[in-house]
C-alpha cells in the first residue's frame, strides 16, 4: 500500500478530483490511501437532490463548497476539524458493502489512541452510542475506493445549520439531538494532540513504520494536469454537484432497515414513463442512472415493471431492496 500524499490541498473539489484520479489512473495493482481536509463544505451523496440536502441560505451565507461525490450515501458537513481517509484497492467482488474490511485498520489506530471505537449499524464508527465517522464506497471497472470522515475537532453544530435533517433518520430535531448523537475525537482523548499529529499517529499505524518511512506516491505534474481537468470537468460543475430534477407527477419515498431512503420520481404521460429519476442515501455497486434507463418508457403498471425488471439484480443498486419492495415503492402501493 502507498500512501498519496495531496500537499495539503482543503479544497474539496481538488481533494475529489484527487481521489476519483487515483481509482482511474494510476496502477491498479496497487493500494493507495488517501488522507484529506476540506476548508468547510457540504459533500452530497451521488444519488441524493442536493437542493432538498443543503439549507441554501446558510450555503450562501457563509459561501460554503457544495460538492457531489462518487459514492453513495448521505449529505455530511466537513472542515478543518475533519479527517477524511479514502483506502483505493481492487474490487475483488467481495469488498463492496464490506465496511469493516476498511474501517479495521482506522478503529485499531483509534484503539491504540485510547479511542475504543466499533463499526456499527450499515457504515458508522461509533464510541458508545455517539458517531464518530460515517462511510461510503464507489466501484468501478475492478476498482473501488471506502472513504469516510473522522470527526477530529469539527464544528458540529454547524451540521444543522448546514443541512436538512431528514425527520426519518433522526427523529428529535436541532443541535442538541445532533450534539448528542455524535462525538469529536478530542473529546475522547486521555491527551490533547493537533490534527496534523492525529494525522501522522494514524498514518503511522496503519502503515506500521514510522511516518519517516512510509511508501509514498507523490503525484507527478502529469497527475495534477489530470486532477484539474477532471476536478473542472466534474467537481467544478453546476450540472454534477446539483443537477436537474425532472418535474414530477409520482413521488414516493421509504426509508429501508439496512438499505436507507429511497426517493422515487416520476412523470407519467399517456400511462407511460416518460421521465424517472431515483434519490436516495442507499449504497450500491451499479449506478442507479442504469436502472432509471430501464424503467423510462416503460408502462405505468405493475406487470410491465415487472417484465423490464425481471432480469435486473436489485441488489446492484440498492444492496438488501428486493424487487417487490421497489416495485411497491414505484406504484405507491
Amino acid at each position: 500500500m502507498l500512501f498519496i500524499d495531496n500537499e495539503g490541498i482543503t479544497d474539496p473539489r481538488i481533494n475529489l478530483a484527487i481521489e476519483e484520479y487515483a481509482l482511474r489512473q494510476l496502477s491498479p495493482e496497487e493500494t493507495y490511501l488517501l488522507f484529506y481536509i476540506n476548508e468547510p463544505s457540504i459533500i452530497i451523496g451521488k444519488n441524493q437532490n442536493t437542493l432538498e440536502e443543503i439549507n441554501s441560505e446558510y450555503v450562501k451565507s457563509r459561501n460554503l463548497h457544495v460538492v457531489r461525490r462518487l459514492s453513495g450515501g448521505g449529505a455530511v458537513y466537513h472542515d478543518l476539524g475533519n479527517l477524511n481517509f479514502s483506502f483505493i484497492t481492487k474490487d475483488d467482488g467481495n469488498s463492496f458493502h464490506n465496511f469493516q474490511k476498511f474501517t479495521e485498520p482506522v478503529v485499531a489506530a483509534l484503539s491504540s489512541l485510547g479511542v475504543e471505537a466499533a463499526l456499527t449499524g450499515r457504515n458508522d464508527i461509533q464510541v458508545g452510542e455517539r458517531k464518530i465517522s460515517g462511510n461510503a464506497q464507489f466501484s468501478t471497472k475492478g476498482r473501488m475506493f471506502s472513504h469516510g470522515t473522522l470527526l477530529f475537532d469539527s464544528e458540529i453544530e454547524n451540521v444543522v445549520s448546514a443541512l436538512k435533517v431528514n425527520p426519518d433518520k433522526i427523529q428529535s430535531k436541532g443541535i442538541k439531538s445532533i450534539r448528542s448523537r455524535v462525538a469529536n475525537i478530542v473529546e475522547l482523548l486521555n491527551e490533547p494532540i493537533t490534527m496534523e499529529e492525529f494525522r501522522l499517529k494514524l498514518l503511522s499505524f496503519i502503515f506500521g513504520v514510522e511516518t519517516d518511512q512510509i511508501p509514498t506516491y507523490t503525484l507527478t505534474k502529469e497527475d495534477w494536469s489530470g486532477i484539474h481537468e477532471l476536478s473542472q470537468e466534474r467537481y467544478q460543475n453546476w450540472d454534477w454537484n446539483y443537477g436537474k430534477s425532472p418535474k414530477s407527477t409520482v413521488q414516493n419515498s421509504k426509508r429501508f432497515e439496512g438499505v436507507g431512503s429511497v426517493d422515487v420520481r416520476l412523470d407519467i404521460e399517456e400511462g407511460r414513463i416518460l421521465q424517472v429519476k431515483i434519490y436516495g442515501d442507499f449504497f450500491g455497486a451499479g449506478d442507479v442512472a442504469e436502472l432509471e434507463d430501464i424503467l423510462r418508457g416503460s408502462r405505468y403498471e405493475e406487470s410491465a415493471l415487472r417484465e423490464r425488471l425481471a432480469q435486473v439484480d436489485m441488489r446492484r443498486y440498492f444492496g438488501a431492496l428486493d424487487l417487490d419492495s421497489f416495485i411497491a415503492l414505484v406504484m405507491l402501493s
